[in-house]
């Protein structure tokens, strides 16, 4: 499957917004996001709170919705038995706080099953849930105003990668044409789509962005017929850094100090966790480093070092993490290949995150000011 993308940035001839709320909503109210993906099903239930939120409860638990997905077209019986498993829970969560407000949505292992409709509507029988099945344009979108806080104000262009199970996402962002002071407000702004209406506030300009159809698990999957524990990495290196052909806006960018990657994933944040040798995955120590191509290497090389064992022994990757984390760095080291930086600053946030904001934007519950 190609990678999915506009043919530039002049492309986006209409507007993607998400779907605002029907009706005001009231102070302290409850809001809720769920993202399907290949692999997790998470969810977070949050209040706004300033000019962000505060969680109140989350979910989070390895389903392998995908699992089977590239040899057969299809979601496995198996796979969606477990996932709805994690959706009831979900729903008593959703009940028990009173939520009224929510998005929840699916991914890539839904975009391409040819069974998802019946998997939609069997989540809709037996929890009550209605999941939404999103574009990758906008799953692009989520992930980038997710890490609005975190874009440095001496930031000119900006490149988020959302590393997902199924699909990773890049877009590239140009804020060269925004006062410092207001570069992570214009980031946020973009949850009302990527190609923004005219309008007296200093907006963000996006040069282009592209889908692959290869996240952790897919290119796991791809490449699982390799024996060789080296030979497979770099092999999916290789053929990841394939897929990023027709993404073209660093040719004409020279390496600079305002040129900044931020990524998110599981993977990313694993890669953090063992640079810093957590025992304990601590998100506060996490969320917001910055590590350079070197640091993130070496962790990749201690990885290959261990081999498959070691690494399913290893406390700073985790069992739910063990059998992925091998893709995930395939992916992470091409792309630290492609940029004009040596640093990337890391996320622990992503889609969830992105669905709140969207959310409380479009609600008009978050205050403006510094995050």
């Amino acid at each position: 499957m190609a990678p999915q993308r506009p043919k530039g940035a002049g492309a986006l001839k209409k507007k993607t917004a998400l779907s605002p709320a029907p009706v005001p909503p009231r102070s302290g109210e409850l809001y809720a996001a769920l993202d399907l993906g290949t692999n997790s099903c998470r969810m977070l239930i949050a209040q706004p709170q300033g000019n962000g939120f505060h969680v109140v409860d989350s979910f989070s638990k390895s389903v392998q919705l995908g699992a089977g997905l590239e040899k057969t077209g299809r979601l496995s019986r198996g796979s969606m038995t477990r996932t709805v498993q994690a959706l009831r829970i979900c729903q008593q969560k959703l009940r028990r706080n009173k939520v009224r407000r929510m998005r929840l949505v699916a991914t890539e292992a839904c975009r391409r099953a040819l069974n998802a409709d019946d998997f939609i509507r069997r989540v809709h029988r037996e929890t009550g849930l209605k999941l939404d099945i999103i574009k990758p344009q906008e799953e692009a979108q989520l992930a980038v105003i997710s890490c609005a806080p975190l874009v440095s104000r001496n930031t000119e262009n900006l490149l988020v990668v959302d590393i997902g199970g199924g699909s990773t996402e890049l877009v590239w962002i140009d804020l060269t044409e925004v006062p410092r002071r207001d570069r992570p407000q214009a980031i946020m702004r973009l949850h009302s789509g990527f190609q923004q209406a005219v309008s007296d506030l200093p907006a963000a300009r996006v040069v282009d962005w592209i889908s692959v159809p290869l996240g952790v698990a897919t290119l796991r999957d791809q490449f699982n017929d390799v024996e060789d524990d080296a030979a497979r990495f770099a092999l999916m290196s290789w053929f990841f850094e394939e897929n990023l052909a027709d993404f073209t806006p660093y040719h004409d960018t020279q390496p600079t100090e305002k040129f900044q990657i931020v990524g998110t994933s599981g993977t990313v944040t694993t890669v953090a966790a063992s640079h810093l040798g957590l025992k304990r995955y601590d998100r506060t120590k996490v969320d917001g480093l910055h590590m350079t191509t070197e640091q993130i290497d070496r962790v990749i090389r201690s990885y290959l070092a261990l081999g498959p064992a070691g690494r399913r022994a290893d406390p700073r990757i985790g069992q739910d993490r063990q059998a992925l984390i091998m893709s995930g760095s395939a992916i992470l080291q091409a792309l630290m290949r492609c940029w004009p930086t040596d640093r990337l600053s890391v996320a622990d946030r992503g889609l969830r995150e992105g669905l709140l904001y969207a959310q409380m934007s479009a609600d008009g519950v978050l205050e403006d000011g510094e995050f």
